[in-house]
């Protein structure tokens, strides 16, 4: 920046950077200044850029460039969603014109988009059909899944949520290496040979959804609990029953996991919170906390302490003093049986290298919750 400023001033003050003296070939100066101005500048975004593409490479904040500049938006439509039966009954929600449940609907897999992520993940360009929003789902098999011996069996599933800014491929990158720590585990039967699903959650450019349904700008909820499952039990051998699924999500997708279990206990059985928060306002820039019905409405607490009977859900809640640990601690404090709530303090900064390492341990607990079969 200081060398573009001395450029100028030199240029538009006459000292001595383009000479003294006006003769012919130096009247071409202002025009050779503005050549080498625009060769600091493309210079410095060029270093900018490469900057930013090594600490997004790092930590996977960003699909693409849409997304980082706010351009990007994943909503074709925002339709008016058909009555929650749970996933089953979004099957039967789905018919046809002679009144018979829809057939599955295959998705057509493909190599992840993101050089990041390991090649035996696949992914799918879902375009949700109850949600009205499109975007890109990673899906990794356990090691069992194609073992002839388990041909015939079932798998839990667990959706994996980034935070906000956050991209699907995070969990699956060396961000948070999920299956890297856990194929070994799930080997030794140390934990549950469950179906990792990350889907996207960055929908509208620059603004958090807060996983939620904004009437006329975009069904968050529907997207993640409805179209993903959905399209999961179309194609893979997943279980579809609720006590068979979970969450787990890091800062604004460990607050979309806590109020994604709480409002469907007919979906889910378990969460993970890796330093989420309640109330909605802990992403400033989320749909749900400038609204101040939906920030009473969408945050876990009030989902909890509302429910019509206790929700028949286990959560595990991690954080630091001051950041999420406070509100893990009020979920405790006001669930009811069926309802769980286990804490965990935490000493790290608010960073993927703190959550990283929860994988194992997590998993391990939600071994516990949904053992194998």
């Amino acid at each position: 920046m200081a060398s573009i400023g001395l450029a100028m001033a030199q240029w538009l003050g006459g000292g001595t950077f383009f000479g003294r003296s006006r003769t012919a070939e130096q009247r071409r100066t202002p025009l050779r200044a503005l050549s080498y101005l625009g060769t600091v500048l493309l210079c410095q975004f060029t270093a900018v850029a490469m900057v930013f593409v090594i600490v997004n490479n790092e930590n996977q904040l960003y699909d693409n460039w849409g997304d980082l500049l706010g351009t990007s938006s994943h909503v074709r439509a925002v339709p008016v969603p058909p009555k929650d039966e749970g996933l089953a009954g979004d099957q039967a929600a789905a018919t046809g014109p002679s009144g018979s449940p829809a057939p599955k609907v295959p998705q057509a897999f493909h190599a992840p988009d993101s050089d990041a992520v390991p090649r035996n993940v696949k992914q799918a360009d879902l375009k949700g059909r109850f949600s009205g929003v499109d975007g890109e789902v990673l899906v990794w098999t356990p090691p069992q899944y194609d073992d002839p011996a388990y041909k015939d069996k079932t798998f839990p599933v667990v959706e994996l949520l980034a935070g906000f800014p956050g991209s699907s491929s995070a969990w699956f990158g060396q961000t948070m290496d999920v299956t890297g720590q856990l194929e070994p585990l799930m080997k030794s039967g140390q934990v549950t040979p469950f179906i990792l699903v990350s889907p996207r959650v960055t929908l509208l450019g620059n603004t958090d959804t807060g996983c939620a349904d904004v009437p006329g700008k975009v069904n968050a909820e529907t997207w993640l609990s409805r179209d993903v499952p959905q399209m999961i039990v179309d194609n893979f051998r997943a279980d579809a029953t609720p006590d068979r699924w979970a969450l787990s999500g890091y800062s604004a997708g460990a607050h979309c996991a806590l109020r994604l279990a709480l409002a469907h206990p007919n979906r889910y059985r378990a969460a993970i919170s890796m330093s989420g928060y309640n109330n909605p306002a802990g992403e400033p820039s989320s749909l749900t906390a400038k609204d101040p019905k939906l920030r009473e409405t969408s945050n876990p607490l009030y989902i909890l302490t509302h429910a019509p009977t206790p929700p028949n859900v286990a959560l595990y809640v991690t954080g630091k003093r001051g950041d999420g640990l406070e509100d893990a601690t009020a979920l405790q404090q006001a669930a009811k049986s069926p309802t769980t709530v286990t804490p965990f303090e935490t000493t790290g900064a608010h960073l993927t290298s703190t959550w990283k390492p929860l994988v194992v341990p997590t998993f391990k607990w939600l071994t516990g919750i949904i053992p194998p079969r």
